[in-house]
């Protein structure tokens, strides 16, 4: 069994000692920084992550075609607006002291606002919701999954779904340097040799903060999904972070928890050794005959 390697220490960030517990609950917690991998990092240790305004209005997820007639699936959800009035928002924010910048000797970069929303939206690990008509592809599709094998292709594969306008091209470069030093990791869905649909996050020890999906096969990143439960689940996993819940994610098994309680998971359990099974399988196993509600297992 191959797995993944442990992440690098990077060393200090300027979120250490930020606490958010007392940050506005459904605006920006911080703006400004850098996407370089220490901040990243520490970010999402600290229970923030980072949501960039494109000049389109539109949110970081859709929701699954099934509700909206699209092709695109998201991992996490909600609305976040973006273009210049955001920025003029936060500028003033800023200004009158409400939301603090990173780091505050460095002017600029108001247009990289961080959040961490209140209630914050989870699936607990091996409570994934899978419904007869997932449980019918996963047992009838054929495709097999594997970890890390194409990160990158996964992330563009998310951007070019054309509604996740927030994964600029700095976060891609910032998202495979996180995947070099450990940090973040893709499931990849296989129809014999063609990627047909993944998801992508950041592992913060038993959290995993998954951040996109996409698909070109009908149900293929809910099959990412569930896959990613299974092997989350083997490796000792606890929540898996989904940010902020639509009706999609709860059909799935997303409940909102007082963002305090997530920290407070976050920090008992972000640094456990937590290593993800790589090898390739058949999505079959993960709807035995017989089988229904949750996911159970990993194969």
């Amino acid at each position: 069994m191959a797995l993944t390697a442990p992440p690098r220490d990077l060393g200090p960030t300027v979120w250490d000692g930020f606490s958010l517990l007392s940050s506005p609950r459904q605006a920006p917690v911080a703006v400004g920084g850098e996407l370089d991998s220490a901040t990243l990092i520490g970010a999402y240790r600290a229970g923030a992550f980072p949501w960039p305004a494109s000049e389109a209005d539109g949110g970081k997820v859709h929701e699954d075609d099934e509700a909206h007639g699209d092709d695109s699936d998201d991992a996490s959800s909600g609305t976040r607006g973006g273009g210049g009035w955001l920025r003029e928002i936060l500028r003033a924010a800023v200004a009158a002291r409400r939301i603090p910048h990173l780091p505050p000797h460095r002017p600029g970069g108001l247009d990289l606002p961080w959040w961490s929303p209140d209630p914050r939206a989870v699936i607990p690990i091996g409570r994934l919701r899978v419904n007869r008509t997932l449980r019918k592809r996963l047992r009838n599709c054929g495709w097999t999954t594997t970890v890390d094998e194409r990160f990158v292709d996964v992330v563009r594969g998310c951007r070019r779904g054309g509604t996740s306008e927030w994964i600029t091209p700095q976060l891609v470069e910032g998202y495979a340097e996180l995947h070099a030093l450990g940090w973040a990791h893709s499931i990849e869905v296989w129809e014999g040799d063609e990627l047909v649909g993944g998801m992508y996050g950041v592992g913060v020890g038993g959290v995993f903060v998954g951040e996109s999906m996409f698909r070109t096969r009908t149900d293929a990143s809910k099959v990412a999904l569930a896959d990613f439960d299974a092997r989350f689940t083997a490796a000792g996993g606890v929540l898996l972070d989904v940010q902020i819940a639509t009706p999609h994610l709860i059909d799935l098994g997303a409940v909102e928890i007082p963002r305090a309680d997530f920290l407070a998971v976050l920090a008992r359990v972000r640094d456990a050794d937590i290593r993800l099974d790589r090898d390739r399988y058949p999505v079959a196993r993960l709807a035995p005959h017989g089988a229904s509600g949750a996911m159970r297992g990993p194969r």
